[in-house]
């Protein structure tokens, strides 16, 4: 495979704030491509040409042929492709039963459709719905949520779940990238590393989104030993940015969104130690409040300037 350029490297825009209804109540999925063309002509507009497709938006898994074609058609159309398929909010850990084998079988029908519509990554988690009190919350992450308990049958259970998602993917040619989120097993990076390494499989790695972290409202890791340990398995990586602030004198924290260039996470140093530890997976740019797509582009154009000057050193 031909390695990347600063221009080539596929930088897509996530769009987690899409919602999967229209405002007259019909299913973006099922209503088509006239549900899907506005937002695409706004990311081309933008300048991407990538897209990752949150299947909160669109569920390609329940597309039949013609829904598949009419999305090939439309991102054709606007120049785009999917660079990778985020799943949220589909613990394959949630406390119902019944909820924790959908979403599993949901895990594996997304991979499978993945790999027939020719897309190479697939992002899974752990993070569940959003509690009332998140939703009902200035920014979510200000209220805690559901966490994975410390139970050793429980971490069993990810761990084959995750297996027998990543074996599906493997036969559909797919990567699995597990997300790193406060209160799950994908919370540390330490636990991250050790979760992957129990899967053991060499298409499962790790989408090392930091600034999941580095906007809450307590003390975390130091983003640069979460990227140390977690670099050399990741195959996907989510970015995205926040200001952060601690006055030890009242023990009160501050974060916000902030543009990649401007927030607590120094991306040009992380950019370099992905580099140097052999990262070569497709990016994603996000970001929550305000004109978050153009934001996004925002951290596009900063991205390839940052590779080109890396790739060239």
């Amino acid at each position: 495979m031909t390695p990347f350029t600063a221009d080539t490297w596929p930088i897509g825009v996530g769009l987690p704030q899409l919602v999967g209804t229209l405002t007259d109540g019909r299913d973006v999925t099922t209503t088509g491509p006239h549900a899907w063309r506005p937002t695409f002509h706004e990311v081309a507009a933008a300048g991407f040409t990538e897209i990752d497709l949150f299947t909160t938006f669109i569920r390609i898994s329940e597309l039949d042929d013609d829904g598949r074609r009419g999305l090939r058609r439309l991102l054709d159309e606007y120049g785009l492709r999917i660079s990778a398929i985020p799943l949220a909010r589909r613990s394959i850990l949630d406390p119902d039963p019944d909820r924790a084998a959908a979403n599993l079988e949901f895990a594996l029908a997304t991979v499978r459709a993945a790999g027939e519509l020719g897309v190479g990554t697939v992002c899974v988690g752990l993070h569940q719905p959003l509690t009332d009190a998140q939703q009902q919350a200035e920014w979510f992450w200000l209220e805690p949520g559901e966490e994975n308990p410390e139970d050793p049958a429980v971490w069993a259970a990810a761990v084959d779940g995750f297996r027998r998602i990543g074996e599906e993917a493997a036969r559909a040619e797919v990567q699995v990238s597990l997300e790193m989120y406060e209160g799950t097993y994908l919370g540390t990076s330490e636990s991250s590393v050790r979760l992957v390494t129990d899967i053991g499989l060499p298409n499962v790695g790790l989408c090392p989104d930091i600034g999941n972290i580095v906007r809450l409202h307590r003390p975390v890791e130091d983003w640069r030993v979460m990227l140390e340990r977690m670099l050399p398995y990741a195959n996907y990586w989510q970015l995205k940015n926040y200001l952060r602030d601690h006055d030890p004198a009242t023990g009160a924290y501050f974060s916000a969104p902030a543009p990649l260039e401007s927030g607590y996470i120094d991306y040009r140093t992380a950019v370099g130690m992905a580099l140097a530890a052999g990262f070569s997976g497709p990016l994603c740019v996000e970001h929550y409040g305000g004109d978050g797509l153009s934001v996004a582009a925002t951290n596009r154009d900063y991205l390839r300037r940052i590779l080109a000057a890396k790739i060239a050193s």
